[in-house]
């Protein structure tokens, strides 16, 4: 066919249409490799739900509560109070402290004190728990367990105005014989020393004990234990603030009385002993803070030989104690 001279111009092919940019997606590539544990088929990834819902359930389940006698794991994570070791978990449960359960090792070499454990467990209703060593390492925090642990409920404190309050109606009332009786901890940080004037409390017809919030011994295993089982029967208050306690105390009419060694009235001459009165007693090395002391209706010392220095803090207790219900029972 003839063109006439004429050659064919070939026209260009344009873009079409949807495809403009493709080329340069593609050069761009797909940035960063994710990290292992964010990569849904990765093994990592599963280890990282698992130990967040683990955690998660454990803040439901304990951390959440309000728990001042709560022991502070790893990392700051809260950890339910427990009882560890075949001897400690026989003799708590013979001293009848409250538990939420008894864990046991899973095939557990038996002897006297764990078959004791488990039936005494079993006749208080105590649930009883097979658990692996692991579970077990982790509740105590790698401490020595030997295959038990006792798991302590939260102690519910009572409120120290609330307490006082209470106390001070019956007494009025002619519901309880005695006058109102407390003992206040400044500074105290020993649960043993709690236990054991715990312990002295109900020996005498105590109405209760008094610890701070704050930078003071709380009701742990080891107060349970100290007190045997006499924190049954004792209530424990909080005070958010010891100082204001006490200045609401003495508007109720009951005498704060400090123990010191340099006081100004000797035990035998406190003419106070039977009125309402609340004991307040310090640390052994640092004894009574400044304002507690200024907030006192009297300082009262312990005669003791002038070759010792001081006084168990529950030893000091128990003696003011007895010296209160030596004059109460002789009125």
């Amino acid at each position: 066919m003839a063109n006439n001279g004429r050659r064919a111009v070939k026209k260009k092919k344009g873009p079409s249409t949807g495809t403009g940019g493709h080329g340069r997606k593609a050069l761009e590539g797909r940035g960063p490799t994710p990290k292992a544990e964010d990569r849904e088929y990765h093994k990592a990834y599963k280890s990282k739900q698992l130990a967040e819902r683990s955690a998660a359930k454990r803040a439901a389940g304990g951390a959440s509560r309000s728990n001042p006698g709560a022991r502070s794991g790893p990392k700051g994570r809260a950890t339910e109070e427990v009882v560890t070791g075949r001897n400690s978990v026989v003799e708590a449960l013979r001293a009848g402290i409250p538990a939420k359960a008894l864990h046991v090792a899973i095939r557990i070499e038996m002897d006297d004190r764990v078959k004791e454990s488990l039936k005494l467990a079993a006749e208080r209703g105590i649930p009883l728990l097979e658990t692996g060593k692991p579970e077990l390492d982790r509740m105590t925090e790698d401490a020595v367990h030997q295959g038990l642990v006792l798991q302590i409920p939260p102690y519910e404190y009572q409120d120290a105005y609330d307490l006082a309050e209470e106390t001070v109606g019956k007494w009025k009332k002619g519901y309880i014989a005695n006058a109102p009786l407390f003992v206040a901890l400044d500074g105290i940080t020993d649960p043993r020393n709690l236990g054991a004037i715990i312990r002295s409390v109900s020996a005498f017809s105590g109405h209760g004990v008094i610890v701070p919030e704050r930078r003071s011994v709380g009701v742990t295993a080891s107060a349970w234990k100290t007190s045997a089982g006499a924190a049954v029967r004792v209530p424990v208050a909080r005070a958010a603030n010891l100082n204001n306690a006490l200045k609401q105390f003495k508007e109720m009419g009951i005498f704060v009385l400090g123990l010191d060694g340099d006081g100004d009235v000797s035990l035998p001459d406190l003419a106070l002993a039977t009125d309402p009165v609340c004991i307040v007693v310090g640390s052994e090395g640092k004894g009574l803070s400044r304002l507690v002391r200024e907030n006192c209706d009297q300082i009262i010392s312990i005669p003791i030989d002038s070759a010792m220095e001081s006084l168990n803090a529950s030893m000091a207790v128990g003696i003011s104690l007895y010296e209160v219900s030596r004059q109460r029972a002789a009125k």
